[in-house]
């Protein structure tokens, strides 16, 4: 009669675990439906984080190194950006370069974000094309009234092209992995089989990456600076684990944690560092001292920010500049459909106002009062 008993208790046990297990299951597949919705779609994305400006611990000395230049009314020189390349042949294991290929595309933001005037030199390919259209006379910067006349056609003038002073290139020339390593395992448990057990693992690594740039002078093809630098990346994991035997039950639980700094972003502090250094010798500043005085603060409304740098098209620098680019929460959801976890609404929020308009519902026609001209 026990036995019966006990065998009736396992299967009702492995019953309930069963349909515990398919109620888990079920509540996740309720996230996804093989069904579109009524917006059209199967699911909704995860995540709000909103896009934020991505600095190194050098981009505050770049901003505030342009704003130096532009209180002194120092002239940048037109500085142009020619091939970083990666040169460790690093191969990731999921396959695909180890490390990022638009180093060059870093050394442009951060000559931007020093108030440098640019010049490209990295990709040509649509002025290319468009200068040869032209010597072909195809292209015009009239208004075309009849597709079956003639237009004015634009003209190819002697000396348009803006020519370059300097011009930037090197590449990423190391890559170590694990060049030091440390960790340790703890055990605790009891003598008998059925003896509560834990686990501790910890592990520390470190890596590194480095860097070679040129500064080039265009004309003569001299190189007139050199700068090798290389930024050390460390990483951990913790691991944790209980074993036990509860009422005839195996109960195994782990948990872990672990990280390693960004190498992409440790690629881009490498070069902001190397930018800076090239920015503070052609503008001719003493050192760091020249951001540490309050009248050398780059909190203002300049062009130049974290983010990078602007050429204003209208004259709306106080509400559009490189500090307000840096502003996490600046358009987020205004005017658009945004999701919420329950419903749809429409976002309504008010505009930024400038001189002579007031602020309206997201989406409304701004009541403009003149039609603004263009610094272009």
């Amino acid at each position: 009669m026990m036995t019966y008993l006990n065998k009736a208790l396992k299967v009702r046990k492995t019953a309930g675990l069963f349909a515990v297990m398919l109620m888990g299951a079920s509540s996740l597949g309720g996230c996804v439906s093989p069904i579109a919705g009524p917006h059209g779609v199967y699911a909704t994305p995860m995540g709000s984080a909103p896009v934020i400006a991505n600095p190194t611990a050098y981009s505050n000395a770049l901003v505030c190194m342009g704003n130096y230049a532009r209180a002194r009314h120092l002239a940048s020189p037109r500085m142009a950006v020619g091939r970083i390349s990666d040169y460790t042949g690093r191969v990731a294991a999921e396959g695909g370069r180890a490390i990022t290929q638009g180093a060059s595309l870093m050394a442009m933001t951060a000559l931007a974000k020093a108030g440098a005037h640019q010049v490209e030199r990295f990709d040509t390919s649509v002025g290319e094309m468009e200068l040869k259209y032209t010597n072909n006379r195809l292209i015009t910067d009239s208004e075309k009234q009849n597709p079956n006349f003639p237009s004015e056609y634009r003209k190819i003038m002697s000396g348009e092209v803006t020519g370059s002073d300097f011009f930037i290139v090197g590449g990423i020339t190391e890559l170590n992995y694990n060049i030091r390593n440390s960790g340790a395992d703890l055990f605790v448990g009891g003598n008998t089989a059925t003896s509560t057990q834990g686990t501790l693992n910890g592990r520390l690594y470190v890596m590194n990456v480095a860097l070679d740039l040129r500064l080039v002078d265009t004309r003569t093809f001299e190189v007139v600076d050199v700068i090798s630098y290389q930024k050390q990346i460390i990483g951990r994991e913790i691991k944790a684990g209980v074993f036990d035997f509860f009422h005839g039950n195996n109960i195994d639980v782990s948990a872990g944690e672990g990280g390693v700094e960004p190498m992409q972003l440790a690629v881009r502090s490498l070069i902001e560092r190397a930018t800076l250094e090239f920015m503070a010798n052609l503008y001719g500043a003493p050192g760091p001292q020249v951001c540490l005085s309050a009248k050398d603060d780059y909190l203002n409304y300049d062009t130049n920010g974290l983010t990078g740098n602007l050429t204003p098209a209208y004259d709306n620098l106080g509400t559009n500049n490189g500090q307000t680019r840096s502003d996490p929460h600046r358009w987020v959801n205004t005017g658009t459909e945004v999701n919420t976890d329950d419903r749809h609404k429409r976002s309504v929020q008010t505009v930024p106002c400038q001189s002579n308009c007031v602020a309206v519902p997201a989406g409304s026609p701004p009541p403009y009062s003149a039609e603004p001209v263009s610094r272009y």
